[in-house]
């Protein structure tokens, strides 16, 4: 504004009517209309500069939000008009440092850090499907339905101070994958995790083997300094494949079903979004029926030790000099004292034991030198169908282990019998255990959380093992080193029972989502006219890989052992 300008106001306005000009004047400054305000806004600043389109928070307010709650803008509606125009084109200048930005920080090069709760900002909302197997009724179209869920985005992960700090793992596959093989389909656990199909609880169909029946004294604390060794009992126990199996193979003759398995592949399979470790699981297909077998010496044939603790045991390749606390050890470790615990706790009597119809169908008096132990093998048939016009049907062979008396009733109950291992709460990989001799009596339920932490899959695999072979009760014992640094000599500190279905509540496990898994890699194979395929568990990746492989790819392999071993000695 010119001071001729500012003048002319001032002459305009009578000098009678007190300071000020009449605001019905209709008063211009070079063709700019003067814009009035109200007498009830609040005068805070003439121009505030510091103010921005966006708060603090990013939520994008304004001046409108609560930080500007006292602020308003004076003649909004002529504000347009009160804009300079733009006297040159600012989009050809560009900002020219000649700081140098070397990426480093006072934590490193390249460290970043995020809060735990994330930004207040980043809570967008996300869409995450659910994928849902479901049974379409009698007489429905057959296929998979689908549900849609929406749930509000996440909250940024929670790192932890040292986080930076921890070596990456690198862990080898189970199998070394062939330039032959042809990827079929390659499926991540979240899409595993959305499968979903109702199953019926199985019927019996053949029952072999005998048990003997469980000694209740483990059942009793023990007093510090008088617990039982656990002691290494030869017993003739076995894993045999599906496809090996000649209960297995007489009843896909008479075409009892689809699907064939064991509860230790099947139980991998059905719980395949909780395993971290690589393993690999081999489907035969014979016409219209899948056979789930493994190979010998599987991955799936050993007990882990804490897979999804956040720290996990370390190998020699990731700088753990410990050879007795490495994962391959362990598992060794584990293996062992799960075969030796389920036998020594039982009463080995053989005038009070239970005996199924049929002997144990593995057994042969007059080639194993070792009596057979405790072990019951049920053959169990479930409906997998989703619509009647197209009938499937599971068998597979469920292992039971000893068998007690009700309290109350007095008949028979089954029971699956396993056990925990604790190899050293100090030692790196223990995953924050609880030192069971100090904690497992008074703090049971810490101990038991920090196991299905740490011990997802094996727990969750161990709980639909129990499920699949209706056992009325889990015994799970607690088996500790006598010495942490030694691993051939352990103790048990104690037993615990629950009801499987019980569990599996506890740890969030849903039997549904295992048979949708199920189902699913059936079908591909089934729909695939290959006759052999593998399933393969990414070693550092949340994934699994289809593989359709050459008929004796195996058998190759196994010939070529035999040669090498003929040749050493």
């Amino acid at each position: 504004m010119t001071a001729k300008n500012l003048v002319d106001l001032v002459d305009s306005c009578p000098p009678d009517d007190g300071w000020g000009c009449s605001v019905t004047s209709d008063i211009t400054l070079n063709g700019v209309p003067y814009a009035p305000f109200s007498k009830g806004d609040k005068l805070s600043r003439v121009a505030d500069w510091s103010s921005d389109s966006k708060d603090r928070d990013g939520r994008g307010r304004g001046q409108y939000g609560r930080n500007y709650r006292d602020q308003q803008v004076y003649g909004a509606n002529h504000a347009v008009i009160f804009n300079a125009p733009p006297t040159e084109d600012e989009g050809s200048f560009s900002v020219v440092s000649n700081t140098r930005d070397t990426g480093k920080t006072r934590y490193g090069r390249g460290a970043v850090f995020t809060r735990g709760r994330g930004q207040r900002g980043g809570r967008g909302d996300r869409t995450s499907g659910r994928q849902t197997l479901q049974r379409s009724g009698r007489g429905g179209q057959q296929g998979y339905g689908y549900q849609g869920r929406q749930s509000a985005g996440g909250r940024g992960r929670r790192f932890g101070w040292r986080d930076y700090d921890k070596p990456a793992r690198n862990r080898d596959a189970s199998i070394n994958v062939k330039a032959e093989w042809q990827l079929l389909e390659e499926i991540d656990f979240n899409r595993l995790s959305k499968l979903n199909l109702e199953a019926d609880e199985g019927e019996d169909v053949e029952s072999y083997g005998f048990l003997y029946y469980y000694d209740r004294s483990y059942d009793k604390p023990p007093v510090k300094g008088t617990e039982k060794r656990l002691t290494a009992l030869d017993r003739a126990a076995y894993n045999v494949t599906t496809s090996s199996d000649p209960v297995i193979q007489e009843l896909a003759e008479k075409d009892e079903a689809t699907i064939f398995a064991t509860d230790s592949v099947l139980s991998m399979l059905m719980c395949a979004p909780r395993s971290v470790y690589p393993w690999d699981i081999v489907i035969v297909r014979q016409g219209n029926k899948i056979f789930l077998d493994k190979r010998d010496n599987a991955a799936l044939d050993m007990v882990t030790v804490n897979e999804n603790a956040a720290d996990a045991p370390m190998d020699a390749a990731d700088g753990n000099k410990d050879t007795i606390n490495q994962p391959g050890a362990l598992a060794e470790e584990a293996t062992y004292i799960n075969h030796n615990f389920a036998n020594q706790v039982v009463l080995e009597n053989e005038s009070n034991k239970v005996k199924m119809p049929n002997p144990n169908p593995f057994y042969n008096a007059s080639e194993d030198t070792d009596p057979p132990a405790s072990k019951v093998y049920k053959y169990r048939k479930f409906d997998l169908s989703t619509n009647e016009d197209n009938p499937v049907y599971l068998i597979v062979r469920t292992e039971l282990d000893a068998v007690q008396k009700n309290a109350i009733s007095g008949e028979d109950q089954f029971l699956a019998v396993k056990a925990l291992n604790e190899f050293d709460s100090k030692a790196p990989g223990s995953g924050g255990a609880l030192d069971w001799r100090a904690k497992l009596v008074s703090q049971r339920g810490a101990v038991v959380a920090t196991e299905m932490k740490n011990n997802s899959c094996k727990l969750a695999r161990w709980t639909v093992q129990s499920i699949l072979a209706k056992a009325d009760q889990m015994k799970l014992g607690f088996v500790s080193r006598a010495n942490p640094r030694a691993n051939d000599k352990h103790v048990i500190l104690g037993v615990i029972g629950w009801k499987p279905r019980d569990f599996a509540t506890q740890m969030n496990l849903s039997l549904s989502n295992g048979w949708g898994i199920v189902r699913t890699i059936a079908d591909m194979c089934l729909n695939h006219g290959g006759n052999k395929f593998i399933l393969v568990k990414d070693p550092n990746k949340p994934i699994v890989r289809l593989y359709e492989i050459p008929a004796g790819s195996f058998d190759e392999d196994d010939e070529d052992g035999h040669e090498e071993a003929e040749a050493e000695e």
